[in-house]
């Protein structure tokens, strides 16, 4: 095989010099050119999208209930919480965060002033990852979830968890 002198100095991966793109390959340039399933199939929908929408779904019978009162709370999702106890062996979570021991599941931050001086809304937070190792499966999921949501909802309209689920009175 002739080797052209001009290319020699050159580094052998480098394929850009010849116009190709490796936008989506891995360094040898024979990695996967496209999604391994097309986004109109169900499988295409990812962990988080799955967890998304079961937040919604089971917030949505909580909204349905007290849509009057929570419109100004907004609801997150994060991967896994930014706080940790100081010490995990005698915990004491505040009211606004709902944990499983040391592990918090959601928190609940109140509405207030940013650093620049504007108002912020109330929001839940659910944190995915630690719920998520927690249920087994879909309905178990969504349970979960909504058992979470009941909770801060109540701290946040400051009333029971069962008035929550039975709605207002």
């Amino acid at each position: 095989m002739r080797t052209d002198p001009r290319r020699r100095n050159q580094p052998a991966g480098d394929s850009t010099r010849r116009g190709i793109s490796r936008a989506g390959r891995d360094r040898r340039g024979r990695g996967l050119r496209a999604p391994l399933l097309p986004q109109t199939v169900p499988a295409h929908t990812s962990r988080s999208d799955d967890f998304d929408r079961n937040a919604l779904e089971a917030f949505a019978d909580i909204d349905q209930r007290w849509h009057d009162r929570i419109a100004d709370l907004d609801i997150a999702v994060d991967e896994i919480p930014r706080m940790l106890p100081t010490d995990p062996d005698s915990v004491q979570w505040p009211d606004e965060v709902t944990a499983d021991g040391a592990v918090p599941l959601a928190r609940l931050i109140p509405a207030g002033i940013d650093v620049h001086g504007r108002p912020t809304r109330a929001q839940i937070i659910l944190f995915r990852r630690p719920l998520e190792m927690r249920a087994k499966r879909g309905a178990d999921l969504l349970e979960l979830i909504h058992e979470v949501l009941v909770q801060q909802v109540a701290t946040h309209l400051g009333v029971d968890e069962d008035t929550i689920d039975n709605g207002p009175g």
